[in-house]
Order: C-alpha cells, then sequence, then structure tokens
C-alpha cells in the first residue's frame, strides 16, 4: 500500500473533528498506516517540504486527485487500516523520487 493514495478521514490540527481527504500511504504497518495529507488548499505551501502534483503533470492521472494538489509531508497522522475508505491512485516516477527526497530532509537528524 506504501505510495498509494487512499481516502482517510483526516484530523485537523485541533483534533475537533477529521473530513475525508486523500492522503499518501508512507508506511504500512500491521495495524495502522502512516500517512501524509494532500490538500487542494494552495497557501502555506512550503516548496522546501511541501510536494506541488499540478494537473500538467504527466504523472497526475495516475494520482486520482481530481484538481491540482499539494502533498503536505508535515501534515502525518497515523491511521488504523480499517479507517481507509479506498484506494484511488499512486503516484510513481518523478513524484516518487521528489517524496523521498523531502522526506529524507525532514526526517534526517
Amino acid at each position: 500500500m506504501k505510495g498509494k493514495i487512499i481516502l482517510i478521514p483526516v484530523p485537523y490540527t485541533d483534533l475537533t473533528a477529521a473530513k475525508l481527504r486523500p492522503a499518501l500511504v508512507i508506511f504500512e504497518g500491521r495495524r495502522d498506516l502512516i500517512v501524509a495529507a494532500i490538500t487542494t488548499t494552495m497557501f502555506n505551501v512550503f516548496p522546501e517540504w511541501d510536494v506541488y502534483i499540478g494537473t500538467e503533470d504527466p504523472e497526475f492521472y495516475q494520482t486520482g486527485l481530481k484538481a491540482a494538489s499539494v502533498l503536505k509531508l508535515t501534515k502525518i497522522s497515523t491511521v488504523r487500516k480499517d479507517l481507509a475508505e479506498g484506494e484511488i491512485g499512486k503516484i510513481d516516477g518523478d513524484l516518487r523520487d521528489e517524496v523521498n527526497q523531502k522526506m529524507k530532509r525532514i526526517f534526517e537528524i
């Protein structure tokens, strides 16, 4: 499931509620998934750690997303696998390479 884009309830940062949103699976454990949020909101985009997924990207249609989006690698959640509402697409090629580079930069100590 790693690298797949799924629909999952993503909590707001204040934890008062959650909304069904696309998310990228960055780790699959036995019972849980670690996912990064995907949003169409284009303000507060930080190119050094966010990944823009534009409709002009040749890999866009593999993602299953409906509009240009931003993958927020700093908005990470751990959720139970059974909360996943389904798979809509995947990232591959250059997008996957960019995600891996930025995740290394973010999490390297």
